[in-house]
């Protein structure tokens, strides 16, 4: 007999762009929201009623119609005010998690009055993931596609070889990867009636784990990809209160170097070929200190 399991709906990917006009000076917020909402839905399931759904169309002009009513502070505000509303305002539903990507813009400067132009910024993109069961608050934010790059100060060597090894060992490389990061705010009662406590800043909390991210990466003499990513995530845990975990993802872009001995020259850490496939791919969670992992793997 089949028995109906773990189940949600909702919208994915609505993209919404806020704009805020300051006199001559304009502000932009740009993001794509995934709203997935879950409970007493086994009807629509097992019986085609939909007398507890809320359309999906409805959760994007909700995202929508909030983007104008309430502004964007952060993603993660914005996520918080989106998922108190679906689960207080429809018996139904249970528990909403929201996944939030934002895409940055700076302005662009020019000798004239104009502040309304703007360029992507970067390669990184800051995401997002707010989840609410009614009582309690998981917030978990991150980046990704923060590409780095140290073109010396990483070695590789020591390494364990059988009869399919042929990598050389290596006393100075190039380290470069991708960085991934998500990292879970120990926050999850806010203060909304009393009995809480106020939720962190968000826009500094991502700002700091970003230069922190950045600093160990580059101030970490690295003896292996693991050992960069352990201080790249400890570094955020010591620096950031809030924090109670980070899982770091770390692709390898590895960097081989060209074989220019048939041309009559030497290669002296100058020449790199770029390989984008296939890539070693590190991965590892660090926790605060008596904290139970709880951010999923991918």
């Amino acid at each position: 007999m089949p028995t109906l399991g773990q189940n949600q709906y909702g919208k994915a990917e609505t993209r919404v762009v806020r704009i805020v006009r300051d006199g001559a000076v304009h502000h932009i917020k740009d993001l794509n929201v995934s709203v997935a909402l879950s409970g007493d839905m086994d009807e629509v399931h097992l019986s085609g009623s939909n007398a507890n759904v809320l359309p999906t169309d409805t959760t994007k002009n909700t995202v929508y119609a909030f983007a104008k009513e309430h502004g964007i502070a952060s993603p993660e505000q914005f996520g918080i005010l989106l998922a108190r509303h679906f689960v207080t305002g429809q018996d139904a539903i249970h528990t909403a998690r929201i996944r939030i990507e934002e895409y940055g813009w700076e302005r662009i400067e020019t000798s004239g009055a104009a502040r309304h132009s703007f360029v992507r910024t970067g390669q990184e993109t800051r995401t997002a993931q707010i989840t609410f069961d009614g009582e309690r608050w998981e917030v978990i934010s991150g980046l990704t596609g923060l590409t780095v790059l140290n073109s010396t100060d990483s070695e590789f060597w020591g390494f364990v070889k059988d009869e399919y090894t042929t990598l050389p060992e290596v006393r100075d490389r190039i380290l470069a990867t991708d960085v991934h990061a998500r990292w879970r705010y120990g926050w999850c009662s806010d203060d909304d009636g009393g009995g809480g406590e106020p939720a962190p800043d968000w826009e500094r909390g991502y700002a700091g784990a970003r230069d922190d991210l950045l600093a160990a990466f580059a101030e970490t003499y690295s003896l292996s990809l693991q050992q960069t990513l352990y201080q790249m995530g400890a570094r955020v845990i010591e620096n950031r209160p809030a924090i109670d975990e980070i899982r770091l993802s770390l692709p390898n872009k590895h960097h081989f170097l060209v074989d220019l001995e048939p041309f009559g020259l030497k290669n002296d850490n100058e020449v790199y070929f770029a390989a984008d496939r296939p890539y070693g791919l590190i991965e590892a969670t660090i926790l605060r200190d008596g904290v139970r992992p709880r951010i999923a793997t991918d």
